[in-house]
């Protein structure tokens, strides 16, 4: 079992099996924060605990949408926050079991967010007045999972101005590649902003209850609403800017594109002429008048006749296909 076990007032001690046993017959209150769940971790929540096997089961699953659940002894609660370094997935799922004697944690990833919300317990900010520990715990761990969005949208958002101002100057492949990244980033970012958002309403509006959550606690819990309203107002707009985006890179390179082609079409056109008048008095006018083709009449029917019909067939195809402002079939 690798984890770790924080008292009400803060103080963090690596957690042990008979340290953790010993907390639970003792009745005080703490919080174990769980990396992960190995066999004896997961006996420890079943048996030790006893969480309901679904809740258990759905907490050895990495990939969990935003939920929470109500049973009868606790409340089952999934959490994304955003993932930091380097390398990892574009949010972190934090699974929280709550009670009023206790809070359990178990993660994968973004253990270096939930070391802040140790150092606000031994603070002792005194987060809502009134509210049991168990209450300040959960309310200080879903508010650094929720705010972790704000420095990497805002990061987003610079990145999307610089791409713009590049993409003005030189559009290149890899801009294009790093857009879609980002898109995928945020399209990750929103399907678990939302549904994060509309529990957070389920809550607030008394579909699921918290026990123990005052009035004045749950002043704080709305205000975690709001701001996941803001962040997923940011991940919409963010999204229409990166279309923007994208849309500024393909219509530059189409711009660049119709610039190259309108030179090539110059040089063809400058050459045009040429190669006509080269290619008409190229032709061996001796031996076509003088013995292929002896009357006069057959030099204009098949040396200039038959030139003027391919051109004036290709020009009635184009009229045909609308290249030149006729119908089209």
């Amino acid at each position: 079992m690798q984890g770790r076990l924080t008292a009400a007032d803060g103080s963090t001690v690596d957690a042990t099996l008979e340290m953790v046993r010993a907390r639970l017959s003792a009745k005080d209150f703490f919080w174990l924060d769980l990396v992960g769940l190995d066999a004896e971790s997961t006996d420890l929540l079943l048996h030790d605990f006893d969480f309901h096997p679904l809740a258990v089961e759905d907490a050895e699953q990495a990939e969990q949408r935003p939920k929470v659940d109500d049973y009868d002894s606790f409340t089952y609660l999934v959490v994304h926050g955003a993932g930091a370094g380097a390398g990892e997935e574009a949010t972190v799922v934090v699974h929280i079991f709550f009670s009023d004697d206790h809070v359990v944690t178990v993660h994968r990833g973004g253990g270096g967010l939930l070391d802040g919300v140790r150092q606000r317990l031994t603070r002792r900010p005194g987060t809502a007045a009134g509210a049991s520990p168990a209450v300040t715990t959960l309310y200080l761990v879903v508010d650094v999972l929720v705010d972790s969005f704000f420095p990497v949208l805002a990061d987003l958002d610079d990145r999307i101005d610089e791409l713009e101002d590049e993409i003005l100057k030189q559009p290149t492949e890899a801009q294009l590649g790093e857009l879609f990244d980002m898109k995928r980033t945020l399209v990750a970012l929103r399907k678990v902003v939302t549904p994060e958002r509309d529990m957070f309403a389920r809550l607030l509006t008394g579909v699921s209850v918290l026990d123990g959550v005052t009035l004045e606690a749950e002043r704080y819990f709305r205000d975690l609403y709001d701001h996941l309203i803001r962040i997923s107002d940011l991940v919409d707009s963010y999204r229409d800017l990166l279309t923007g985006a994208m849309d500024t890179h393909l219509s530059t390179v189409s711009n660049r594109l119709n610039s190259v082609m309108k030179q090539l079409t110059i040089i063809a056109t400058i050459f045009l002429p040429l190669s006509f008048l080269t290619g008409f008095f190229g032709q061996n006018f001796a031996v076509l008048t003088g013995h292929a083709l002896v009357p006069a009449w057959s030099f204009w029917v098949f040396g200039v006749g038959l030139e003027l019909a391919a051109v004036a067939g290709l020009l009635y195809l184009f009229r045909q296909r609308g290249w030149l402002g006729g119908p089209t079939e």
